[in-house]
């Protein structure tokens, strides 16, 4: 294990044991448009030994018309099981930079009842320019049945979000950048909105690793409690379209912070309705 987080392996760990049984690598690498990167790309010109692919956008919920919706647990176990990856494995995610979709990845498994899945600290980028192990040979993959253990109350949709918004019931951590968080910069996708939600906190994803690693807990802790989230209290993340959200859930968790949820349709939904308050600026 690495750093200051239960939830964290470092590469020393992984690669002491590449190749043993139960154990399953996962590729979940996705980035922004401005990020000018193809995560697919990138994994088939190499990856760590035994990693599979995870495709962020097509483990989306085919009925939804938002990018990145959780699927159904039976789509989710269908999609996974056709990976080769079993419940019982012991699952260790990876993305390039090290910190921004490998929790995505990380917070899909355990709603869906996996707990031993954890993520890789600093990235494919750092284990490659370690000079560690990589293959761009495909990987051999047996399906198998993956049984899935839904927990549908660590998800909010939209009904339930705006109640929580008008409320102000729970806290509201925000994950994008903060001058999308603040209106100041445009939204990635057409015809969304720019601002925040009422009531909402910025807490970019940004803020939270150095290098790729997780920040240590006091660290983490301030940027956290600096953006004005008790975390005493329910916090429910989002972010763009739900990936890094996960980064702050992960976040949470690794502070001892339980009561936490996240909102799957994020501002995608919330800043593609008409309806919907939005307030822009820094608070």
């Amino acid at each position: 294990m690495a750093e200051d987080s239960p939830f964290i392996v470092d590469a020393d760990w992984l690669q002491q044991r590449l190749g043993e049984p139960g154990l399953t690598i996962i590729d979940a690498s996705w980035y922004l448009p401005a990020q000018k990167r193809d995560a697919r790309a990138e994994y088939e010109a190499a990856h760590i030994p035994g990693a599979r692919f995870l495709d962020q956008d097509a483990i989306s919920d085919p009925d939804s018309g938002l990018p990145h919706t959780l699927p159904s647990p039976q789509n989710f176990a269908q999609y996974v099981g056709a990976m080769g990856v079993s419940a019982d494995d012991t699952i260790v995610i990876y993305d390039g930079p090290g910190y921004f979709s490998a929790p995505r990845g990380w917070w899909m498994f355990r709603v869906m009842g996996v707990f031993q899945v954890y993520i890789l600290s600093g990235g494919f980028d750092r284990w490659k320019a370690q000079g560690r192990p990589v293959t761009a040979e495909p990987t051999k993959i047996a399906p198998c049945i993956f049984q899935a253990d839904f927990d549908a109350a660590r998800v909010v949709g939209l009904a339930e979000m705006r109640r929580i918004v008008d409320g102000r019931e729970s806290q509201i951590a925000d994950a994008r950048s903060a001058g999308r968080f603040a209106g100041t910069d445009p939204e990635p996708r057409a015809g969304i909105r720019s601002g925040h939600m009422p009531g909402a906190r910025s807490v970019p994803v940004t803020a939270l690793a150095d290098n790729g690693e997780l920040l240590p807990r006091d660290r983490l802790r301030k940027v956290i409690e600096d953006a004005g989230i008790d975390l005493s209290k329910p916090v429910v993340t989002s972010c763009g379209s739900g990936i890094t959200a996960a980064a702050i859930t992960l976040a949470l968790e690794t502070l001892g912070h339980t009561d936490n949820r996240l909102y799957d349709g994020s501002w995608t939904e919330w800043g593609g309705l008409a309806d919907t308050p939005v307030v822009t600026g820094k608070e």
